[in-house]
């Protein structure tokens, strides 16, 4: 790997670290410091406008529906999420942000949006238009790479090869 290159992922994954730091103690040291960085991505997943599907929001967060009932559960005793079955259908469940759960959910977007305000502040226009492109152009590559792995039999039958082709080239000797 050549320096620029290890630097720059170096770089990417202080970045990464930092923003998920930096998100964790704002909540701490908040009015919501009760909620986790994942439950308060959570309501973010629920959004604060219609009721969700637990399967819907489960998707958007790319986790599975029983790891999500274990989020839900907590989030509805803090008092952040309503929990209902669907009038039409009883089979499904149905959540949406308490009044306290979209207010939570509005200060985390405030928290972005002035953490970004602050990065880009010491930069001119034309330097702002400059990294605006790259990080979209980053993102774009991240978004295709998450999209390869989206299919979850698909990683698992990839892992189960790598394991197989492993074990044959250690019998093989």
């Amino acid at each position: 790997m050549k320096i620029e290159e290890q630097e720059m992922a170096d770089c990417l994954v202080r970045i990464l670290e930092n923003v998920i730091l930096t998100e964790e103690k704002s909540i701490q040291k908040g009015y919501f410091s009760n909620l986790s960085i994942a439950e308060m991505h959570t309501l973010d997943a629920i959004g604060p406008y219609d009721a969700r599907t637990m399967t819907e929001t489960a998707a958007s967060l790319g986790i599975t529906t029983g790891t999500l009932t274990v989020s839900i559960d907590r989030l509805v005793k803090k008092g952040y999420v309503i929990r209902k079955r669907d009038e039409n259908d009883r089979r499904i469940v149905r959540i949406s942000l308490t009044r306290d759960g979209k207010i939570a959910s509005r200060m985390h977007g405030k928290f972005h949006n002035v953490l970004a305000r602050h990065i880009l502040e010491p930069y001119s226009d034309q330097e702002k238009e400059t990294l605006m492109r790259l990080v979209k152009d980053i993102d774009l590559y991240l978004e295709a790479q998450v999209k390869k792995y989206d299919n979850a039999l698909s990683i698992r039958k990839t892992a189960r090869e790598v394991a197989d082709e492993t074990r044959r080239r250690n019998d093989n000797g």
